[in-house]
């Protein structure tokens, strides 16, 4: 057998909007792979935009910056095939396509023919459909593209298979929730089972504000067998070589499959990275966060020391009355233990004067919640002032069973530019608090195995207000996530009062919800961009 073909699969970030510095990014991925030898390199999709571009798309220099990109890998001339994802303009239609541009001539270009529209895509807002195949010779062997989408249906690799494709790269720009890399591999061993086809799938390596996209980019042979697999959550390059036998190609070599991480890792490393990204590439020095002696502070102040670097993150306790000595304790515990700054504001005499303000106006009311909401505000408020002052973006930390339920204080302790467990239900929080130690002891297990409180009330714990977790969080998923109907819930053995109470919390905290920081999505489906719910309106639970 003769070598037939190297292909280096460039698993990188690309960041939105950067289309010069991208431009860059590709020559200088080029040149590396020329050195070392590669025939061709494959980048993920929307490689000079980044992905998601959104409404960028929709600026009037768009194509003007594309072409200057585009003219530049041209003049290059590297004496290789680069096969570049970019939103391109023809006809009065905008594509998201893929060129091939082998020793400075654009020599293939595809059109990505199914445009996702779901969940966190939206894809039909901006792109039109692409019709026809694209397959190319390179040195003897018949090329063939597809971009991410593509690949979920049969028709365009049945076409490829059909026109003689000898091997498929595909483009991806596949974001991470939990679970999604080993369905991703499930599926693409079947597909390339199921035509024949070797197939290389290049996935980008990035974040960009809620979505994190995981890498994982993968070498399948024609009968499934997955023979390449590039670590989740870092960039990665890594150059086959293919051989041409009688059955068709074949790997030359043997390349690591790097296994998949368990849920936790997964989930950890989805959070650091969409944190550090959100921070740095917005040109925060650091981040500043109140630590309650709770868990989900705990994790939170964990996330962000193992993300941005214990140096860049800064922790304030603000204790009450109710504030307990253990969580004190177990905050100032926290913070040595993971060696960031650590600081104490009381917020009693602030408390105190405030109310003295307030009382007259209060007067023939009964206390409630406004006393309590007047705590979190303050933090808030003391945040947000040394947010200012330091210019380090406040991180929030409340979680998703949280949000999803109003269990948090607008202008409190929603009160930030981001949040790492807006995705996170509570049950998680407990299982990620874990893992995290395992790694090294930094949560007292005091913190992780008390009832959760948010200690603003004497005796509080969250279990007064809402059904304990392990109930809540199933209700949640199945309502906001898969979308069940409240009898549906209640069928499947949900006690129908907990059920419908749940619903409406959800359905009517959703004005919280837009006005609470952005957040890493994790799940199969997060609040923000992909569940669009009427802030106001009438639909009553039920079926």
């Amino acid at each position: 057998m003769t070598e037939a073909l190297r292909v280096q699969l460039v698993q990188d970030d690309f960041p939105v909007g950067d289309i010069p510095g991208n431009a860059g990014r590709i020559l200088q991925h080029g040149r590396q792979a020329q050195a070392e030898g590669a025939r061709v390199v494959v980048f993920p999709e929307l490689t000079l935009s980044g992905y998601p571009p959104e409404d960028l798309l929709l600026r009037p220099s768009l194509q003007t910056r594309v072409e200057a990109a585009l003219a530049e890998l041209q003049a290059a001339r590297l004496p290789l095939a680069l096969v570049v994802g970019l939103p391109w303009h023809d006809q009065g239609q905008l594509y998201n396509a893929a060129f091939v541009i082998d020793h400075g001539e654009i020599v293939a270009r595809y059109r990505k023919r199914h445009l996702p529209n779901y969940q966190v895509f939206d894809e039909h807002r901006y792109f039109a459909c692409g019709s026809e195949v694209c397959s190319w010779d390179c040195d003897g062997v018949r090329l063939g593209l597809t971009i991410c989408e593509d690949v979920w249906f049969d028709d365009v690799l049945a076409e490829l298979a059909q026109a003689g494709t000898d091997l498929v790269l595909t483009l991806n720009a596949s974001p991470f929730h939990l679970d999604r890399a080993a369905q991703r591999r499930a599926m693409l061993m079947h597909r390339a089972r199921q035509h024949g086809l070797p197939m290389v799938y290049v996935n980008a390596q990035s974040a960009q504000d809620e979505l994190v996209f995981d890498g994982s980019s993968m070498v399948l042979a024609a009968d499934g067998t997955l023979r390449a697999a590039l670590p989740e959550f870092r960039a990665a390059t890594l150059q086959v070589a293919w051989q041409r036998t009688p059955d068709g190609l074949v790997l030359a070599d043997d390349y690591p499959c790097v296994d998949l991480l368990g849920p936790e890792a997964s989930v950890y490393e989805a959070l650091k990275q969409g944190l550090a990204s959100y921070v740095n590439r917005n040109g925060f020095p650091g981040v500043v966060l109140g630590l309650s002696g709770g868990i989900d502070s705990a994790l939170s102040l964990a996330i962000a020391a193992d993300a941005l670097g214990p140096e860049r993150v800064r922790a304030v306790m603000m204790p009450f009355r109710y504030t307990s000595s253990i969580s004190q304790e177990d905050a100032q515990t926290e913070a040595e233990a993971l060696g960031v700054d650590y600081h104490v504001l009381p917020i009693e005499s602030l408390y105190d004067t405030g109310m003295a303000q307030l009382n007259p106006l209060f007067e023939g009311y009964g206390a409630d919640v406004t006393e309590q909401n007047l705590q979190s505000r303050l933090r808030g408020l003391l945040l947000m002032a040394l947010s200012n002052k330091w210019g380090h973006m406040v991180l929030t930390t409340g979680n998703k069973s949280e949000l999803a339920v109003g269990y948090a204080t607008l202008y409190g302790d929603m009160c930030g530019g981001y949040n790492a467990l807006k995705d996170v239900p509570k049950l998680m929080v407990f299982r990620l608090a874990r893992y995290r130690n395992s790694l090294g002891p930094v949560i007292p297990e005091r913190v992780i195995t008390r009832p959760p409180s948010a200690e603003l009330a004497p005796d509080q714990k969250d279990e007064d207000s809402l059904p304990a977790y392990d109930i809540l969080d199933p209700i949640i998923e199945r309502y906001v996530e898969h979308d069940e109907s409240a009898e549906t819930i209640v069928a499947a053995g949900f006690d129908r009062e907990t059920v419908y109470k749940v619903v409406r919390l959800i359905d009517r905290n959703e004005y919280k919800r837009r006005q609470a920081p952005e957040g890493v999505r994790v799940t199969a489906r997060g609040f923000g961009r992909d569940r669009r719910y009427p802030i106001t309106h009438a639909w009553a639970p039920g079926e």
